[in-house]
């Protein structure tokens, strides 16, 4: 049986978010903790698709998409407040980016996480690498 949400949970769509508040969401994932206010600021401002999940006024749930809104979107920091995990809050924001009305031409997404179990469960592929990355930090340490 899937999980149900807490009644008090609503979903939105957001292009003006307290960054405050999702960085709180941030500093609860080892892979965001040490992000600052002011790059979530300028990560929202530039992002495509902003999607939250809120129990009154408080985000509980985080996930934001970058495309063309054709051929390729990229989901980026999928995240649900520790205290709302296994309520099927993720699970839905997935499902909402995958169904968003301004999304629904894209022929693939993409996606980069270190736990892809979650993922396959609905529907996306590991089998597919095609992938490389460049990182920055890496780089610096290599001169």
């Amino acid at each position: 049986m899937p999980p149900t949400l807490k009644p008090a949970v609503t979903f939105s769509e957001t292009t003006n978010l307290d960054a405050a508040q999702l960085l709180r969401l941030f500093h609860q994932a080892p892979w965001a903790k040490n992000r600052t206010l002011h790059d979530a600021k300028v990560m929202l401002d530039h992002s495509d698709v902003v999607l939250c999940a809120w129990d009154g006024d408080r985000l509980v749930g985080f996930g934001r998409v970058l495309t063309d809104f054709v051929y390729r979107a990229t989901i980026w920091d999928v995240i649900v407040d520790q205290a709302y995990q296994k309520q099927g809050i993720g699970t839905e924001l997935v499902q909402r980016i995958l169904t968003h009305p301004q999304l629904n031409k894209v022929e693939l997404f993409w996606l980069c996480t270190r736990r892809p179990g979650f993922y396959e469960k609905l529907g996306f592929s590991s089998k597919e690498q095609t992938g490389m990355v460049w990182s920055r930090s890496k780089q610096a340490r290599a001169e």
